[in-house]
């Protein structure tokens, strides 16, 4: 990796987990200590590497300064010393010093500890995918606000009001007990999901960005997969629906940022080894003889990644989805089943099922139904291609609906 790539490379990989074990180790109402401490050894980084070059292990490098700069702190700092370094003293044996502890197991545990704590249901949705984006995932406040189309003081906003429900709280940062992780586990997946969902839905135009986001999410789903507590059929099922969907990120987007729909993507920039871990981790969440949303989820987008049409294919997604919508209803799951139902009863049947959603102020409600009516009432599809127009935030979704209304427009001169 280039010089100039590999700070903010180490930076989105190890920024969080440094920080995570120091808030592991502080405790939740010293997030802002462990920060600073991090953001130093980053600094630190950025002066000396630019004088020096790049050390043999960069890695290694950062978290020794890392732990050196935490000693200094506890050293220096009279409420620490105080306050916290009793209860640290008082867990070390007598005679040793302190230690960072920063081994890959403990490295683990912490952020499995930091998932439990931010998805803590004390926290609001908004303001706990914002705490993960930054403590477990590393991103700032601007990239944040990229994603979300907003502006960085909001999500200062929703991450100060985050931080400060876990102290008045007095939530700790400790390993979840297998009640905790019964109680919360529904709202830890509930983030990943939000969070994967981000990234791969997200109408911000900024492609790299919108990738980081979808592997972080992947990332701690993964974590919770490794962990034998946490590894259970429901976290399999969530972590195949993310692969499913990842693995044709690349073929989604053109060179320019432009959407290239499902029928038109190149099946060869479809990312197979994940497509097979996707089967893999569907074949582990089938050890249940509960289903969840995100076993559903995932089925859906396994015969996804089967580019081919066909009778078994889309009476499959369609029989999912209407399974999908009785054990959870969604507006957007509507719409998707009024496509699928398209597939396998044509469009005639579908028209009827979209429109009585009366989603009127969505863009894909209007997308879908100016695909429905076209060919039928290439009027009407006119119609509802240029509300969608009209309803579009991203600059690739204008483009698409700018690209069906110049065909239909064609179409109707000649």
């Amino acid at each position: 990796m280039e010089e100039r790539a590999l700070l903010p490379h180490l930076f989105r990989t190890e920024y969080q987990k440094l920080v995570s074990v120091l808030c592991y180790l502080f405790g939740i109402e010293h997030i802002a200590v462990a920060e600073d401490i991090v953001s130093d050894t980053f600094l630190a980084a950025t002066e000396l590497w630019s004088v020096k070059g790049v050390p043999d292990n960069p890695t290694a490098w950062l978290y020794t300064v890392a732990k050196n700069k935490t000693k200094n702190w506890l050293k220096r700092n009279s409420f620490f010393q105080q306050k916290l370094m009793v209860d640290l003293q008082h867990n070390t044996p007598q005679g040793e010093e302190i230690e960072i502890d920063l081994s890959e197991q403990n490295i683990t545990d912490s952020q499995l500890a930091m998932i439990f704590t931010v998805c803590h249901p004390s926290i609001p949705t908004e303001s706990q995918i914002a705490l993960a984006l930054n403590l477990l995932c590393g991103f700032g406040a601007q990239e944040i606000a990229d994603a979300y189309l907003t502006n960085k003081e909001v999500i200062y906003k929703r991450i100060n009001r985050a931080k400060e429900k876990l102290k008045e709280a007095d939530i700790k940062i400790q390993q979840p007990t297998l009640a905790e992780i019964n109680d919360r586990l529904e709202t830890v997946l509930k983030t990943l999901y939000l969070l994967f969902s981000e990234g791969y839905y997200s109408t911000s135009n900024n492609a790299v960005l919108r990738k980081d986001l979808c592997i972080e999410a992947m990332r701690l789903n993964y974590l919770l997969v490794e962990h034998p507590h946490t590894n259970k059929p429901v976290v399999n099922a969530l972590l195949a629906l993310m692969c499913f969907h990842s693995s044709r990120f690349d073929a989604r987007l053109n060179d320019t940022g432009g959407v290239i729909l499902y029928e038109d993507q190149d099946e060869t920039r479809w990312n197979r080894e994940l497509i097979e871990r996707g089967e893999y981790y569907l074949n582990e969440a089938a050890a249940t003889p509960t289903i969840t949303k995100y076993h559903l989820e995932a089925a859906i987008a396994y015969w996804h990644t089967h580019k081919a049409d066909s009778g078994e294919k889309w009476e499959s997604i369609l029989d999912l989805y209407n399974h999908l919508l009785i054990l959870e209803y969604s507006p957007i799951a509507a719409l998707n089943r009024a496509f699928a139902l398209a597939k396998v009863k044509g469009k005639q049947q579908a028209i009827p099922e979209a429109e009585k959603l009366q989603l009127t102020g969505n863009y894909f409600y209007h997308a879908l139904l100016g695909n429905l009516y076209t060919d039928i009432d290439d009027h009407k599809a006119l119609q509802y291609y240029e509300t969608a127009l009209q309803l579009a935030n991203s600059p690739a979704d204008k483009e698409l609906m700018t690209k069906n209304i110049d065909q239909l427009n064609h179409k109707q001169n000649n």
